[in-house]
């Protein structure tokens, strides 16, 4: 593209598209990939799904494109589809991961919270016998992560890194086994 089209605003370039200039749309594409994919990330959170986001929006563009209104901004256009997209993609995912909770030094209240939240239950074992028998019905894993938790007096770091798992997966295991141990107590 020649310096004359990379001053040309949306409209003239998605003309030149329409009219049969493969290249305007690279260039519109070229144009507004980060700005998209920085929106995109931001609404997700997720490096990976942001660029597969941001792909099935130029998708969509390009798919669309000859249905744009000319006498309309480009811009807030294409923005709006990448907010769709994003809306599409959590939704289909359905949860969001405890990471989009941390704060810049990569604190999580939410997880620290929900994960010393559920203790109590274990504070009425008086031995290690009945430490084990409240956690002897829980599956391997569970029963795996409580005892290098309380046993071994491990924290949630140095059990995802000897679990090979992320600390927001230990965090959330943890918690719904905790659960789990409150549920058959109230029983």
């Amino acid at each position: 593209m020649t310096n004359a089209t990379e001053e040309k605003d949306d409209k003239a370039i998605i003309y030149e598209y329409i009219k049969g200039d493969q290249r305007a749309l690279e260039f519109l594409v070229k144009r507004y990939l980060r700005p998209i994919y920085s929106f995109v990330y931001r609404n997700i959170g997720d490096v990976e799904a942001a660029e597969d986001v941001t792909q099935e929006v130029f998708v969509k563009v390009w798919k669309n494109i000859r249905k744009f209104d000319l006498n309309k901004d480009f811009k807030p256009w294409i923005f709006q589809i990448a907010k769709n997209a994003s809306i599409d993609y959590l939704r289909k995912r359905k949860t969001i991961p405890f990471s989009r909770f941390e704060n810049s030094h990569g604190q999580n209240a939410l997880t620290e919270t929900l994960a010393q939240e559920g203790p109590g239950i274990l504070e009425n074992l008086n031995t290690k016998t009945e430490f084990e028998k409240a956690i002897g019905g829980l599956p391997e894993k569970d029963k795996n992560l409580m005892q290098l938790r309380h046993s071994q007096g491990m924290s949630f770091k140095e059990i995802a890194q000897k679990m090979n798992l992320s600390i927001n997966t230990i965090k959330s295991q943890y918690r719904r086994t905790i659960k789990n141990l409150q549920k058959k107590a109230t029983k």
